[in-house]
């Protein structure tokens, strides 16, 4: 008899234990609003510093493919659709992934469509061009060089890099151009989303246009949260 109240005291134990586990959070794709429609997702969710992540959808779940620390605009995150030009913040919002691109050579692997720097390459960040937001070779007369980057001066952050769709197809003038996910620089972007080396050669294994692929840029929480994007 006393083993037997042993044994149910004991079971009773573990059933109250694992009563009081915390279910399972669901994976953070589940959690948000839209994915792109696609089988391939990236999250960057932070402020000035945080964590992108790859998820690949497979037989209707999300699974992790890979994470890793990243960084954002020095002044943080912004609402994508509210967003102004040069105030070194990161957009928030949904966006696609137009090409890739890079001083160095596309990784082994890489099947995503990616374009080679040299140094007529530059990007037009200038309201008044008619190319503003876009890749130029060389800079048009109406793009300014000093509202432009010239992307070859960069030879880390742009040693592979990928064009973020963020005011990419009908750009809106003074909201801003130039959004990438890069090789990590010296500390924060101006409004970029940035992780080390290895990780960006990771993702552009990764990445393949088939699999319709989306970034989804946004905070833990508050009205810029990434679940609502």
């Amino acid at each position: 008899m006393r083993r037997s109240l042993v044994t149910l005291s004991v079971l009773l134990a573990l059933a109250g234990s694992v009563a009081a586990r915390p279910a399972t959070a669901p994976p953070l794709p589940d959690r948000m609003a839209d994915t792109g429609g696609g089988t391939q997702l990236i999250t960057a969710e932070g402020s000035t510093t945080g964590t992108v992540t790859w998820w690949n959808l497979r037989r209707g779940t999300w699974v992790k493919g890979g994470s890793t620390p990243a960084r954002f605009g020095a002044k943080g995150l912004a609402e994508g659709v509210s967003r102004k030009q040069g105030t070194n913040t990161t957009p928030t919002g949904l966006y696609d992934l137009p090409y890739a691109f890079g001083i160095k050579p596309a990784p082994a692997g890489t099947v995503h469509p990616y374009r080679r720097v040299n140094a007529r390459s530059w990007w037009c960040q200038d309201n008044a061009a008619r190319a503003y937001n876009r890749w130029v070779e060389p800079r048009p007369g109406d793009c300014r060089a000093g509202e432009a980057e010239h992307l070859i001066d960069y030879p880390t952050q742009y040693a592979r890099a990928l064009v973020i769709g963020f005011n990419y197809e009908r750009p809106v003038r003074g909201r801003g151009a130039g959004i990438f996910l890069h090789v990590n620089g010296r500390g924060a972007t101006a409004g970029c989303v940035s992780v080390p080396a290895a990780a960006m050669d990771r993702i552009l294994d990764w990445v393949n246009p088939v699999r319709r692929p989306h970034i989804a840029i946004g905070t833990r929480s508050g009205p810029t949260a990434i679940t609502r994007y």
